[in-house]
């Protein structure tokens, strides 16, 4: 892997306004430690540090330059502000060349999935970093899949991923990296109508008939209708 330089300032513990202007300054405030060293307060450059891990990835070597020496270091830790995303803290671990080290590697995905081309698929990617062991030096920027034979129902795991020399994956095996599954469609259901709505009641000529109904039994109750009938 590329090592890269990167000037350091030392600095004592500071309070939140401090490190506020610290940040307004464009530098981001640090700590440098590591095993049976001491740790130190640190800062860097904002620009510098974000064009580092822009052209080199997350995992590259940086060689911290003290007023004592150069320091040989990764990003273990990296907060970020939740709004604009600029870095905000760095935890720098002390790495020795010759000892391995335990690091998240991202996923990069190449091709169209055959299933989520051709099938009306859709592809889940589930695990976008993987846990890697390695000496720094081969220590990847990341790891690429082609997903390009991926039917519907086929994934990768990471027993899967590709080998790579001198790299552990020293995540569960079993662990889904991508999947690919089929788009669930409800069938829209019919409207279910009744007899009554198919056949509204018209109460308008209902109510007529039965008045008229009403009156005609009226008129056959009366004297005049009686003598009429038998004569």
């Amino acid at each position: 892997m590329k090592e890269i330089t990167l000037d350091v300032e030392t600095r004592k513990l500071e309070s939140k306004g401090n490190l506020a202007a610290l940040r307004k300054s464009g530098k981001i405030p640090a700590v440098f430690y590591g095993r049976n060293i001491k740790s130190e307060s640190i800062s860097v450059d904002l620009k510098i540090f974000d064009s580092i891990i822009e052209e080199n990835g997350a995992n590259v070597i940086i060689d911290l330059n003290f007023k004592s020496g150069k320091k040989a270091a990764i990003v273990k830790s990296l907060q970020r502000d939740v709004l604009t995303q600029s870095p905000i803290h760095i935890d720098f671990q002390s790495i020795s060349l010759a000892d391995k080290v335990e690091v998240s590697v991202p996923i990069h995905i190449d091709g169209i999935a055959d299933g989520v081309k051709n099938f009306g698929g859709v592809m889940e990617f589930i695990t976008r970093e993987v846990r890697v062991r390695a000496l720094p030096k081969s220590i990847p920027q990341k790891i690429s899949i082609d997903v390009s034979a991926l039917g519907i129902g086929h994934g990768i795991t990471v027993a899967d991923l590709p080998k790579l020399d001198g790299v552990d994956y020293v995540q569960d095996q079993s662990t889904l990296i991508v999947n690919v599954i089929t788009v669930a469609v409800e069938e829209e259901k019919p409207v279910e109508t009744s007899a009554e709505a198919v056949q509204p009641e018209v109460i308008g000529s209902k109510g007529k008939k039965d008045k008229e109904g009403e009156e005609g039994g009226a008129v056959a109750a009366t004297p005049a209708a009686g003598a009429a009938a038998k004569k």
